[in-house]
């Protein structure tokens, strides 16, 4: 059998902490290794298939798309993409639509629209205000857009015009708000750096601050946008709306795509001011266009938010028994679970062996984001699973 590991450690840039599995196939929440061992899988790619893996609508569209037209440049019209487009304005509030190929993408083309914003209406403004905890994606200007700083520490000096202030405090927004300030971008639940949901009244307060500054409101979508908290997109819980919108991981149910949004007013650029090769290609619009349809159309939702309800209530009975899990928090199918010490890499390793596919998304939390086509069966077994773990892991029943 071949090494895999090993060629990965022979010819791969040493970027990623990976576990020791290596992955075949997939079919809806479950995977098989190259050993032919089934796993419940609780990543989902990192909130990508949120259909599950080799989802049929996917793939037929995908299968249909790759014998027809696979990639032309956006010097021409493709059809594809406009009733991707098409789909995505009809469904939120926003009015305009740019296609790329990933979420760091997303957020870089949506920063250089405010910036372009701010040259034309906000006398040459050019900062975004971010929130400590955030995670924009792995460019540099992103690195410097996200507001932890063990992303930064290794490329300073980074980009200018990011200012990152303390997450859920409007006041610390409004100290930090200059007349250079053309822009508040923020996670409408912080993924990356915790699953850290905002206060009650936070985001529709940053709004608020907004509109009477005359900045934009950009939030970032990409983790929890596609039906993962609850809704279509997570801004619809809060009452609010934003000026621009940034969309990736979920949005091609497995397939590299991403987007931004802007109403009418905020979609300032005009052609040669933004672009992309790859951006809005055939093959990856079929993906999205079947993905965002099926959700659409399916309810899938709603799924995502009543079985999110289940596996958080199922949680926090896990929580009642254990006194070292210290919080349950999340929305839908993006769901934290954190310890009062660093024993996430155990417990990631422990449900491996347990056939159970979950995620450190800090050194005493875990995150899980399965797809949002699961059941209450599914939900049943990893909790059974995380249940008999930590009995493991920590060497005793706590009650």
């Amino acid at each position: 059998m071949t090494d895999w590991p090993e060629l990965e450690r022979k010819y791969f840039m040493r970027t990623f902490e990976r576990l020791p599995l290596t992955l075949v196939r997939g079919q809806g929440a479950r995977v098989w290794d190259d050993t032919g061992r089934e796993y419940l899988d609780f990543v989902g790619g990192w909130a990508v298939t949120c259909l599950g893996h080799c989802h049929p609508a996917v793939v037929e569209a995908v299968s249909a798309q790759a014998r027809t037209l696979i990639q032309v440049s956006n010097q021409f019209y493709t059809i594809p993409q406009l009733q991707l487009a098409e789909l995505l304005v009809q469904n939120s509030c926003l009015d305009k639509v740019f296609l790329c190929n990933s979420g760091a993408e997303a957020a870089e083309g949506a920063v250089k629209l405010a910036r372009r914003y701010g040259k034309l209406h906000l006398k040459g403004a050019y900062e975004v205000i971010t929130a400590t905890g955030s995670f924009h994606g792995r460019t540099l200007a992103m690195v410097a857009a996200t507001g932890q700083a063990k992303f930064q520490e290794g490329y300073v000096p980074l980009p200018s015009g990011f200012v990152n202030v303390e997450y859920n405090s409007i006041e610390a927004i409004q100290a930090a708000t200059t007349d250079q300030t053309c822009a508040v971008m923020l996670e409408t639940v912080q993924g990356e750096g915790g699953v850290n949901l905002p206060n009650d009244l936070y985001l529709a307060e940053v709004r608020a601050w907004c509109d009477l500054k005359g900045l934009l409101l950009i939030l970032d979508e990409i983790q929890t946008g596609i039906g993962r908290t609850g809704t279509l997109f997570a801004y619809q819980q809060y009452d609010i709306e934003p000026d621009i919108m940034t969309l990736a991981k979920g949005l091609g149910g497995g397939v590299p795509i991403g987007a931004f949004l802007a109403t009418d007013s905020a979609s300032v650029f005009v052609p040669g001011e933004h672009g992309s090769t790859f951006g809005g290609n055939p093959l990856a619009c079929a993906a999205g266009y079947a993905t965002l349809k099926f959700v659409i159309e399916n309810d899938i939702s709603d799924n995502a938010g009543q079985v999110g309800q289940y596996l958080l209530a199922g949680l926090e009975g896990l929580k009642q028994k254990y006194h070292f899990i210290t919080d349950v928090r999340g929305r839908g199918l993006l769901v934290a679970i954190e310890f009062d010490s660093d024993i996430a890499q155990q417990l990631v390793l422990a449900c491996l062996d347990e056939g159970l596919l979950v995620n450190r998304v800090k050194p005493n939390a875990l995150r899980l984001m399965p797809p949002l086509i699961i059941g209450k069966e599914e939900v049943d077994e990893a909790l059974d699973i995380l249940d008999n773990v930590l009995v493991a892991v920590m060497g005793r029943k706590e009650v």
